[in-house]
C-alpha cells in the first residue's frame, strides 16, 4: 500500500488530503483531513450574551460578518425580540456585502488561476500573481469587486474585518445617507465586473467538461434556507432539503429545531465533525450547502439578472438539481449578481436610513438559535444562558462542516478518476486540491485555526518508507 498526502492550498485554513493506493496503483481510499483543533465552543462559556457577536466574529478573518450576524440572531431569540425593520434590512445589506467580497475572493483569487491558466500549468505561476501577469484586467477587476463588498461592510460596521456592529436586538448604529450615496455611485462598476465574470465562466465551460464530470458530481441532498414562496434567502426563512431530482425531501423545517433533523458524527482522522440528515442516517444522509445548494433549493431569486442566470444554470440539468460540485464556482458568480441587485433595492429604500435600529430587552429565554446563510452555506449558532445572560453552552454548526461528507465524496471521486493506475503528477494532485477549493471551505471557521500548514507531499511505500516527497511552493 502506498499513501499520498496532499496539503490543500488556496483555501481559508489548513487541510490535508490522503490517498491510499494498493500494490496495483489503484485507489483504495481517499480522505480529506482537517488538521486544526477548535476551542471556541468551550472558551465562550462564562462570557455574556452581549459579548458573543464580537467574540465569535473572531472565529475567522474571512467570515467575521457571518458569525457576527448569526450570533446576533441567536441573541434576538434569547431576548425574545424582533429587531426593527431598518435593522433587519441593514443586517441583510451587510451580509450581501459579505457575499460579494467572499465570493469574489474565492473565484478571482483562489480558483481562477486553475480555471484560466490550466490545471497543469507551472505551480509557481498558477496563482493570483500569474493571473495578473496574463490577464491584468481580470485580476484588477477581482480586487475591485472584493473591495466593493468590503466597503459595504465598513460603511455599516466601521471596519472591513471583525466589525462589532450587529448586537442582540438589532444593530448599534444607523446607516448614513452619505455612505449610501457613495456606495451607490460605485455599484454600476461592481455589477459590470460581476456580469463579465459570469459570462467568462459560462463561455469557458466547454473546456472544463472532464472536471465538471469528476469534481464531486454525485447524487446527494441539498439544504438551505428559503423564504416565502420559495424565494432565495440569505438571512431568515425556513429550512428546505431537496434531492438530486430537485424533489423536495423536507420543507418548512424550523431552524431552531435543527437538532431534530441534523446529526453530527465524529471520525478519528479529522477534527471536523460530519453532519448528516438524520432521516437517512450516517453516512447516507450526505447533503451539501452553500451557493450550489441555495440555487438548487430555491424556486427563484427574485431579481431579473440573477433569475435569468439561474434559468441558464438549471437548463444544463434539464430542471433537475445541478449536482457537480465544480459548479459551485458558477453558483457563486450568480449569487454575486443577485447580491448586487438586492443591494440596489436597499439603496433605493429610504427605510434603511431610519434611526430606529435596536430593540431593547432583557433575558427572556434560556436558549436561542441563530441561523443564517453565510457565503459558504447554512450557519447555526446555538446558545444556552443563565438568568443573567452568562453563556453556559454553545454549539456551532458551520457551513464547511455541513459539506464535510460531500468533500470526502469529492476527493474520492477525483482520486478514482485521475489517479487510478496513472503516473502521479503535480497537475493531478492539483485537481485533488481543486475539488476541495470548489467548496471554498473555511476550515478556520469550522474548527478554529491551530497549527501550521503542512507543506510536503509524501509518498510512502507499503513498508512505510518514504519513496518520494515534494515541497509545496504555491
Amino acid at each position: 500500500m502506498r499513501e499520498i498526502k496532499v496539503p490543500v492550498t488556496r483555501i481559508e485554513g489548513h487541510g490535508l488530503i490522503t490517498v491510499e493506493l494498493n500494490r496495483a496503483g489503484k485507489v483504495s481510499k481517499a480522505r480529506f483531513h482537517v488538521t486544526e483543533g477548535r476551542g471556541f465552543e468551550r472558551f465562550c462559556q462564562g462570557r455574556t450574551l452581549w459579548e458573543m457577536p464580537a467574540i465569535t466574529a473572531r472565529t475567522c478573518g474571512i467570515c467575521p460578518v457571518s458569525h457576527l450576524l448569526c450570533s446576533a440572531k441567536a441573541g434576538d431569540a434569547i431576548l425574545a425580540v424582533r429587531p426593527p425593520r431598518a435593522a433587519d434590512k441593514l443586517r441583510r445589506l451587510m451580509n450581501l456585502g459579505q457575499y460579494v467580497q467572499s465570493h469574489a475572493l474565492s473565484f478571482f483569487h483562489l480558483s481562477s488561476p486553475d480555471l484560466l491558466l490550466g490545471w497543469d500549468s507551472d505551480p509557481a505561476k498558477r496563482n493570483v500573481f500569474g493571473l495578473a501577469a496574463t490577464n491584468p484586467q481580470l485580476a484588477l477587476d477581482g480586487i475591485r469587486l472584493r473591495a466593493y463588498g468590503q466597503e459595504i461592510i465598513a460603511a455599516l460596521g466601521e471596519r472591513r474585518v471583525h466589525p462589532a456592529w450587529a448586537v442582540p436586538g438589532g444593530v448599534h448604529a444607523p446607516f448614513t445617507a452619505e455612505a449610501r450615496d457613495r456606495l451607490a455611485a460605485k455599484l454600476p462598476e461592481a455589477m459590470r465586473i460581476a456580469t463579465d465574470a459570469l459570462a467568462l465562466y459560462e463561455q469557458g465551460m466547454a473546456g472544463w467538461g472532464e472536471e465538471i464530470a469528476s469534481f464531486g458530481d454525485f447524487p446527494s441532498l441539498f439544504m438551505s434556507l428559503v423564504g416565502e414562496n420559495g424565494v432565495w434567502e440569505h438571512h431568515d426563512g425556513r429550512i428546505r432539503l431537496v434531492d438530486a431530482e430537485r424533489r423536495i425531501v423536507a420543507d418548512n423545517l424550523d431552524p431552531a429545531r435543527y437538532f431534530e433533523y441534523i446529526g453530527e458524527a465524529v471520525e478519528g482522522w479529522s477534527y471536523l465533525k460530519f453532519p448528516y440528515f438524520q432521516e437517512r442516517g450516517y453516512p447516507d444522509g450526505v447533503y451539501r450547502v452553500g451557493p450550489l445548494a441555495r440555487l438548487n433549493c430555491c424556486d427563484h431569486i427574485g431579481t431579473p439578472l440573477a433569475d435569468a442566470a439561474v434559468a441558464r444554470f438549471r437548463a444544463t440539468a434539464d430542471g433537475k438539481a445541478v449536482t457537480s460540485s465544480f459548479h459551485y464556482h458558477w453558483a457563486r458568480l450568480i449569487e454575486i449578481v443577485a447580491a448586487l441587485e438586492r443591494v440596489k433595492i436597499y439603496f433605493d429604500d429610504p427605510e434603511i436610513l431610519s434611526p430606529r435600529v435596536r430593540a431593547e430587552a432583557g433575558i427572556n429565554e434560556r436558549e436561542g438559535v441563530g441561523v443564517h446563510e453565510a457565503p459558504r452555506g447554512t450557519l447555526f449558532h446555538h446558545y444556552g444562558v443563565d438568568e443573567g445572560g452568562v453563556i453556559e453552552k454553545v454549539n456551532l454548526i458551520v457551513s464547511t462542516g455541513h459539506n464535510n461528507l460531500a468533500m470526502n465524496h469529492t476527493v474520492t471521486q477525483i482520486a478514482h478518476h485521475y489517479l487510478d493506475g496513472q503516473k502521479i503528477t503535480e497537475g493531478l494532485l492539483n485537481r485533488m486540491e481543486g475539488g476541495i477549493r470548489a467548496y471554498d471551505p473555511c476550515l478556520s471557521c469550522s474548527v478554529h485555526a491551530v497549527g501550521q500548514m503542512p507543506l510536503k507531499v509524501v509518498l510512502l511505500g507499503s513498508d512505510g518508507n518514504v519513496l518520494d516527497e515534494k515541497v509545496r511552493t504555491a
